[in-house]
């Protein structure tokens, strides 16, 4: 059932997922991201969740930058929510309570009544914390209107002040007054709870203290013995009932031989109390649809994905990396523009001065790009910079880049070497083969293909064969698609493919990675690819051409 409020999708729209595969999800290293976010392993399932659900609806992630732009720039915001997300982490295990059996954890139930007292004070301060900040996303708005209502309804004052009269009821236990029935030997054969009082045991004469007797009398007279007593029968016993006392009831138990007492007199504590728990447990029920699952199941956890990477982000940005708002284009258009673009992951290994940023474009004349260039060049670095971008800008995040407008895509695949031991049965190319296949057929024209030396483990006439009929399959659908490749031939006879497909709205150009003397610049850009070039380029440099060889 949708949430009747969310900071992940507008109200008013029905929120459309698709999960990534485990594949692509390990190709761009999205969980490697979430662990550079936060250490804690609950934190990262959340996010790395949200990050591989794509929304690939315009509104929705206009929704969610908006609201994340408003996380980042409100620090004062950010800081008290990270307190408080911190102190009800907990608050998630309220629905176990219910499923404790009367056995176990009484003792915990009791100080655990703190629990509604926590969601109350979650409540009190997100409201308190949005209504002070300056807000504009429309999430944001809802999300404090929506709190402060609760906070405001009549049914959160009564919950309130019911908790605090619970846990005042609890903790006012202060003593229980014990009977116990003896043989003719003087040993106890049975022992009762006569009262709880809210007073300290005071003790009274030691011979009266020794007389089976009971006092028949409410918790509010407290416990001081005022000499009254009365002889009861073992039928008395058994059907001694405090019905004058708001919680709790009489209870008997046998006692078999001197050496018991103290453990009943541990048991009957716990009947007591196990009594008082399902009392407990009756009240806290009644509360349990009080807007609890939404705020401690909905919000907290995209406060949480929000606040952890607007840290994470800033962190980047102070550090003197760019991060900015990425622009949402229509989707039909299936375009992209993004300039100073760089891989997210580079950020653990250099220096702001040493990110080296690209620009990439999608669009008609430019749909699928074949990208050659030199081993270590930064082919498959800008493979997945462009995979991560998409990955961030969908979710609602600053994207690595100077500038990022973007069609959102429906769906990311990723073609990238596989493990040896995944291809036992089919082999190498049988493997590649399938999982492109695959791949292509669950992609539409809004979909974005990342292919990093696909076909590339057979030989260069089969490898090339199969390359150039899954790029005009590619075209043909219309896909936005970078495929880097060490087959220079392929990009060679792109003006050739493209007019094989000359029906379809959509055209593949070369793209190079720039390389002079065998020095890699991990720039890109469209041009015709430079072939045997950049091996000559290598040779020269680590002085292995046939004259260098023979160099004395």
């Amino acid at each position: 059932m949708k949430s009747p409020i969310s900071l992940l999708c507008p109200e008013g729209i029905e929120p459309e997922y698709i999960s990534m595969s485990e594949e692509t999800i390990h190709d761009l290293s999205l969980l490697e991201i979430c662990q550079l976010v936060t250490e804690k392993k609950s934190e990262q399932d959340v996010a790395l969740h949200i990050l591989s659900n794509l929304s690939k609806n315009e509104e929705v992630i206009k929704y969610r930058l908006d609201v994340f732009e408003d996380i980042l720039i409100n620090k004062v915001i950010r800081e008290r929510m990270l307190t408080l997300l911190e102190k009800v982490d907990y608050i998630r295990q309220f629905s176990s309570l219910n499923r404790e059996s009367d056995a176990a954890g009484i003792w915990q139930l009791l100080h655990r009544l703190g629990d509604l007292g926590d969601y109350i004070t979650c409540v009190e301060e997100i409201a308190d914390c949005l209504s002070a900040g300056e807000i504009k996303s429309k999430g944001l708005i809802a999300i404090r209107d929506y709190v402060v209502k609760i906070h405001e309804a009549g049914n959160f004052a009564a919950m309130k002040k019911d908790i605090a009269e619970l846990k005042m009821d609890a903790s006012e236990i202060k003593s229980l007054t014990i009977g116990i029935n003896l043989n003719s030997k003087m040993e106890p054969v049975e022992i009762g709870i006569n009262s709880v009082n809210k007073k300290p045991f005071k003790n009274s004469k030691i011979f009266h203290n020794m007389i089976d007797a009971y006092k028949y009398k409410n918790e509010e007279d407290g416990a001081d013995w005022d000499g009254a007593y009365k002889f009861a029968s073992d039928t008395e016993w058994a059907d001694l009932n405090l019905n004058n006392m708001a919680l709790f009831n009489g209870i008997v138990l046998p006692v078999t031989g001197t050496t018991e007492v103290v453990r009943s007199l541990d048991r009957v504590a716990s009947g007591v109390l196990r009594d008082t728990c399902k009392r407990l447990k009756s009240r806290l029920s009644e509360y349990a649809s009080v807007s609890i699952n939404v705020i401690i199941n909905n919000l907290l956890p995209e406060l949480l994905f929000y606040v952890k990477f607007a840290e994470y982000i800033e962190g980047l940005m102070k550090k003197g990396f760019v991060m900015n708002k990425p622009e949402v284009l229509l989707s039909e258009l299936r375009e992209l523009k993004a300039e100073g673009l760089y891989n997210l992951k580079l950020t653990e290994k250099i220096t702001p001065p040493e990110v080296v940023g690209n620009d990439l474009v999608f669009n008609k004349e430019n749909r699928t790009y074949i990208l050659t260039g030199a081993n270590r060049g930064g082919k498959t670095t800008i493979t997945v910079a462009t995979g991560l971008a998409f990955v961030f800008a969908q979710a609602g995040l600053y994207v690595p880049a100077e500038s990022f407008a973007f069609s959102p895509v429906d769906q990311i695949f990723t073609h990238f070497p596989a493990d040896e031991n995944k291809t036992m049965e089919l082999g190498r190319l049988g493997e590649e083969s399938r999982r492109f296949k695959d791949s292509f057929r669950a992609s539409t024209k809004n979909s974005l293909l990342l292919l990093n030396e696909s076909f590339s483990t057979t030989s260069f006439e089969e490898g090339y064969f199969i390359a150039r009929g899954a790029v005009k399959a590619i075209l043909n659908k219309g896909a936005r698609c970078i495929y880097n490749t060490h087959m220079h031939k392929l990009a060679f006879d792109l003006e050739e493919i493209n007019g094989e497909v000359s029906e379809s709205d959509s055209k593949a150009s070369s793209m190079i990675v720039v390389s002079e003397g065998g020095v890699r610049s991990f720039k890109v850009k469209v041009a015709k690819p430079v072939g045997q070039s950049y091996a000559m380029d290598i040779a020269l440099k680590y002085g292995v051409t046939y004259e260098q060889l023979l160099e004395d």
